[in-house]
């Protein structure tokens, strides 16, 4: 019986778009120029990097961990050793490995290439804006999570950054799919969530409002806004938090963004409305020392409710 052949569910531009980025980031990394401007090779200096962070390591962890041929890694340690970078002891476990360990002169050898490692790494990024190198660094670790499932597992990087173009799309999408599927409200409160949107865009005070998207791995996962209601008076509105990012405290984390940039601009209270139905953010406002000052029952969104406006002073 054949096997069928794994790869040929891959679609060709699937796979011509890897190759491409492949090509793109070897070249943007200098890959293909001598690497870090000196005489050893990328597999070489790789090589030196797990010697010096792991001290007596035998030749089979770094095969497997390199996922080198045995005869080509045993020729770069000859190199090492002749060069004076590397010494070999027998292992109590086996005398038939070595422990490998770097000396003096080898880590001499390998900190000016570390650190240039790292300078070009910074400059990589150093031309992009804040919000873009987290964004960077988050497809990293998004396209190492799925393409090695059994590393062990990463604390998830959750960040809370300003707004970019497509994100207050996202918030009235999101807003649309969520209460309608989690409570059953129609599209009335998609289009009231597109004109408070709408409105803060066209209307935006820099100076006095703000806007936060909450990122999980690299995707977005929330929304928070505070807009200016008066001089005196903040308004919080559009907290929201996709099921997926539920239970990490995202949710108080942008509320207190929300208080936090409130308190900076002088505002002396901040008010919100909402629906007595959303108990978890109700929660999370009442232990903020929100208090609720208004109650009133209304037919809305396809459904009977109970809207409520909450205040605290700041």
């Amino acid at each position: 019986m054949s096997t069928a052949d794994p790869t040929s569910t891959v679609p060709p531009a699937a796979v011509k778009a890897v190759r491409r980025f492949n090509r793109f980031y070897t070249r943007r990394a200098g890959v293909l120029s001598p690497y870090l401007g000196g005489d050893l090779s990328l597999t070489e200096v790789r090589v030196l990097y797990e010697l010096a962070h792991h001290q007596g390591v035998v030749a089979t962890e770094l095969i497997r961990e390199l996922g080198m041929d045995g005869g080509y890694l045993s020729r770069i340690l000859k190199r090492f050793e002749h060069a004076g970078w590397l010494s070999r002891a027998p292992s109590p476990k086996d005398a038939r490995q070595s422990l490998l360990t770097l000396t003096e002169a080898g880590y001499a050898a390998f900190a000016p290439m570390q650190q240039k490692s790292r300078d070009e790494a910074a400059a990589l990024l150093a031309a992009l804006a804040p919000g873009d190198q987290q964004a960077v660094v988050e497809a990293m670790a998004r396209i190492e999570q799925l393409l090695d499932p059994q590393a062990a597992p990463r604390t998830r990087a959750a960040v809370l950054r300003d707004p970019r173009p497509g994100d207050m799309g996202w918030v009235v999408q999101q807003h649309g799919e969520v209460y309608a599927r989690e409570y059953g409200w129609n599209m009335e409160f998609e289009a009231l969530v597109a004109d408070i949107v709408a409105k803060y865009v066209r209307h935006l005070q820099p100076e006095w409002e703000r806007c936060w998207i909450a990122e999980l791995d690299g995707e977005r996962v929330g929304s928070v806004f505070v807009v200016r209601k008066s001089a005196t008076t903040a308004q919080l509105r559009m907290l929201l938090l996709t099921p997926a990012a539920r239970g990490l405290g995202l949710g108080a984390r942008l509320t207190d963004e929300c208080l936090a940039f409130a308190r900076a601009k002088g505002y002396r209270k901040m008010v919100l409305w909402t629906n007595s139905c959303l108990g978890a953010a109700r929660d999370i406002y009442a232990r903020r020392g929100f208090e609720l000052v208004k109650s009133e029952p209304y037919e809305g969104f396809g459904q009977s409710l109970v809207g409520e406006t909450w205040a605290l002073k700041l």
